[in-house]
C-alpha cells in the first residue's frame, strides 16, 4: 500500500468506464453530467462529486471499495471482481465458456 498524499481515481474510472464498453460521452449522459467533467475526472484534473461517485457506482454496479481499493485497508482478490463487473452483460455462450473454465482450474487443484 503506498503512502496516501494524493487521492487518484481518475485511472481506475477510466479502466471501469472501458471494461463496461463506455465511452466518455455514454458515461456522461448516463449519470447525467458534462463530457469535458468526465475528462477532467479521469483526468485527475477534477475531483467527481459525492453524487456521481455514487452514479457511478450505481451504473456499474460496483462498491466505493472498487474505486478506492488502492487507498482502502481491504484484503481479498478485488482484481478478480474488478475483471467480472462486466460478466452479467455477457452473451450465455461466453458466460458458460468463463464458468467452465473455473471448474476446470478448481478441479485440477
Amino acid at each position: 500500500m503506498r503512502k496516501i498524499s494524493t487521492i487518484k481515481i481518475g485511472k481506475k474510472i477510466q479502466a471501469i468506464r472501458r471494461s463496461n464498453g463506455y465511452t466518455q460521452e455514454k458515461l456522461a449522459e448516463s449519470i447525467e453530467v458534462s463530457v469535458r467533467y468526465i475528462s477532467d475526472i479521469e483526468q485527475d484534473k477534477s475531483k467527481p462529486s459525492y453524487e456521481v461517485l455514487v452514479r457511478i457506482c450505481n451504473l456499474f454496479n460496483i462498491g466505493m471499495d472498487e474505486l478506492f481499493s488502492e487507498y482502502l485497508y481491504i484484503k481479498g482478490n478485488k482484481k478478480v471482481e474488478y475483471y467480472l463487473t462486466g460478466f452479467d452483460r455477457l452473451c450465455k455462450k461466453d458466460k458458460e465458456t468463463i464458468e467452465n473454465l473455473i471448474i476446470y482450474f478448481n478441479k485440477i487443484k
